[in-house]
């Protein structure tokens, strides 16, 4: 069978119920006959449901490491067990059922369509024609290539996103487990590469396969995985840990050199706004009198407070010059530019700031205000999601 479309046993795993299983790892290595050390002594658990990334410079053992998974290459050593059944102990063949495979090349066969291709490994399993065409369309929709236009198509004609995209359609095919990738996205330009990592990421919220996913940029890996193992020469895992705690607290100094000096930017990217962390100025609501307006600022000691409509959507904000006056708010509120939805990352926020050159942005639920994100309260909750510490108030001395 073809490694680079494997999917699971209908027997075991009928379609749609293709439940993601835990990969365990026990002193597992690889010395080759020479005494060459691919990978050693890896103790590892990629958690079912989770996108694990393997990441590392070339020749540490990072695709050895998956290829054992599903015993394209042997262990020397140690256990791998898939949802507790012990790998080494399994017919290969029946284990990479259980198991898509998606490679930098694709490899799709470029003799047959786009469907021919996706619809591989089900047709393997004797599914009848039917069920094949129904679950090939519901794929190709899926990784957003309409099957009216692109399933009689042939490899050659397609752009390398599509040809990534239909690589991925055909591991997922049979709804395998576990779904194995090797720097899939690494033959296509930045631009596609980062929209297929998009598409990816919006798919895996839907299947929640478990993924083990190789790659050697750690931009990569910090942008899509839940847990990140940075491996070094001769197959050692420095640390294996969530963004986050990988940016925040490289484990050694081999692992800090490989995150980069600008790690604390990164971090933004991995990053959320949390509601603990927004500040709370002064609100005001159109209907109010501008009188009533400068009453709130100068209790509050403030020069801006944010304007809210009679729902208590954003409406925009009111600078204290013109709130000077006659009239209502709403008559002089300025229009809200800089605002992002709440759970996106702080490096989306801190864009903001500095796309719209604004000193906040207001962070919203729907149109519903919940508070605004500062330069001083952004670098508190980067801080926290390091440190796990408690909020810090808005405006405190930073260390």
């Amino acid at each position: 069978m073809d490694a680079t479309a494997q999917a699971a046993d209908p027997a075991t795993s009928p379609p749609g119920s293709g439940t993601a299983e835990e990969i365990v790892l026990e002193g597992v290595s690889k010395v080759y006959p020479d005494g060459t050390v691919g990978v050693a002594e890896l103790d590892l658990t990629f958690a079912a449901g989770e996108l694990s990334v393997l990441v590392g410079p070339s020749g540490c053992g990072k695709t050895t490491t998956m290829k054992m998974i599903n015993r394209i290459i042997e262990p020397t050593t140690g256990r791998i067990l898939l949802g507790g059944e012990d790998v080494t102990r399994v017919d290969p063949d029946r284990l990479r059922r259980r198991i898509g495979y998606v490679i930098q090349s694709i490899g799709l066969f470029p003799h047959q369509s786009v469907r021919t291709n996706v619809g591989t490994v089900p047709r393997l399993l004797g599914w009848d024609r039917h069920r094949v065409r129904a679950r090939v369309d519901e794929l190709l929709e899926t990784v957003g290539l309409d099957p009216k236009i692109f399933g009689d198509r042939y490899p050659a004609q397609l752009s390398g996103g599509q040809r990534q995209r239909a690589g991925v359609a055909r591991a997922l095919a049979a709804d395998p487990p576990v779904l194995l990738m090797d720097e899939p996205f690494s033959a296509v330009d930045p631009v596609v590469r980062e929209r297929l990592q998009s598409e990816f990421l919006r798919l895996q919220e839907s299947v929640r396969k478990t993924i083990v996913f190789v790659t050697h940029d750690i931009e990569e890996a910090v942008r899509i995985g839940d847990r990140i193992a940075v491996m070094s020469a001769g197959g050692h895992v420095e640390q294996y840990a969530t963004p986050a705690e990988l940016l925040g607290r490289p484990a050694n100094e081999f692992v800090a050199d490989f995150v980069g000096a600008d790690r604390g930017l990164k971090r933004l990217a991995v990053t959320d706004v949390d509601t603990a962390d927004l500040e709370h100025p002064p609100v005001v609501h159109v209907a109010d009198g501008l009188a009533d307006a400068r009453a709130a600022l100068q209790r509050h000691g403030a020069r801006w407070a944010v304007v809210l409509d009679d729902d208590e959507n954003l409406h925009g904000w009111l600078s204290a010059e013109r709130a000077a006056g006659a009239g209502t708010v709403g008559s002089a509120a300025r229009r809200m530019e800089a605002w992002v939805p709440v759970h996106s990352s702080l490096k989306t926020a801190f864009a903001t700031m500095l796309q719209l050159e604004a000193g906040w942005v207001a962070v919203l639920d729907g149109d519903r205000f919940l508070g605004v994100l500062t330069p001083e309260s952004l670098h508190a909750a980067l801080r926290r999601s390091v440190e796990g510490v408690a909020p810090e108030v808005a405006g405190a001395a930073q260390a």
